[in-house]
């Protein structure tokens, strides 16, 4: 098998091969492309983008730009893309390492990102491998963006990580250490219900009234497998977003994500805070 091979972008044909990627990978129209040129400045003045390479052939690639987050001055990365025909090589983790390692070298201690909170594959890389942390839900963030949507008049809900490049906690993460949290031993404050069967499973009505250390938020393993019943991938995010929301009010925040047979989000109160 070929190895992986991360370097920084320049030049047309770099940039050129982003936006093919762009195409591929989320069925973009022109109208919600990224441009060359916007690459192409954004990378003259801060920005940093990062292609990963097997043989000559860029297999993914990311992107983030300089930003300010309540004062505080980042990058937010935009961008994280990986062929298909690349993926479960790791490629999105070799990405991220290398986004790491440059924005440190770069002087930066915060880089921000947002995701769709359904989808299980992303939450596992943000939360258990990379070591960011979430508490701020965005409903319908980016309108009704038919490429952007997970199923028919479902919004486009993202949550807002952040990822401070410096600590131990994320040094750690970067060199493998990760806690193994037992979901049988967390309270759930939203889980399937009963004797649910993929891809027919319906989430329970959440559980507003917890208040220990910690708590999780079960997902579909993979939503899309869902859009075969008429509003149900609706229902699923309605449970989480209510969760997720009615948590972070209460100070709890995203400290990791559990992935196997069932997928769940970990969420962890300011008391339990180290």
């Amino acid at each position: 098998m070929a190895e992986v091979r991360v370097r920084l972008l320049r030049g047309w044909p770099d940039l050129e091969a982003c936006v093919r990627i762009q195409r591929e990978v989320w069925g973009h129209a022109d109208l919600d492309i990224t441009p060359v040129h916007n690459l192409c400045i954004s990378i003259e003045t801060g920005g940093i983008l990062l292609g990963a390479f097997v043989g000559r052939e860029m297999a993914g690639y990311v992107y983030s730009f300089p930003a300010v987050r309540n004062g505080e001055c980042c990058q937010h990365s935009h961008h994280l893309a990986v062929l298909p025909a690349y993926r479960g090589r790791k490629i999105g983790t070799a990405l991220k390492r290398a986004q790491w390692v440059e924005a440190l070298r770069r002087g930066a201690k915060l880089i921000t990102w947002t995701y769709d909170p359904m989808q299980a594959r992303n939450a596992n890389l943000n939360l258990r491998a990379l070591g960011a942390v979430g508490r701020i839900y965005l409903d319908d963030f980016y309108g009704p963006t038919p490429a952007l949507m997970l199923d028919a008049g479902v919004p486009t809900d993202r949550l807002l990580l952040e990822w401070r490049i410096s600590t131990p906690r994320v040094r750690a993460r970067m060199a493998g250490v990760r806690p193994s949290p037992d979901p049988a031993r967390i309270v759930r404050a939203v889980e399937m219900k009963p004797g649910g069967e993929c891809p027919a499973i319906f989430p329970a009505r959440p559980d507003l009234n917890r208040t220990e250390p910690r708590l999780l938020v079960e997902l579909p393993r993979n939503i899309r497998d869902l859009k075969g019943t008429p509003g149900l991938i609706g229902r699923w995010q309605k449970a989480v977003r209510t969760a997720l929301k009615h948590y972070f009010a209460a100070g709890y925040w995203l400290d990791d994500f559990i992935s196997g047979e069932r997928s769940f989000y970990v969420l962890k109160r300011p008391a339990d805070r180290s």
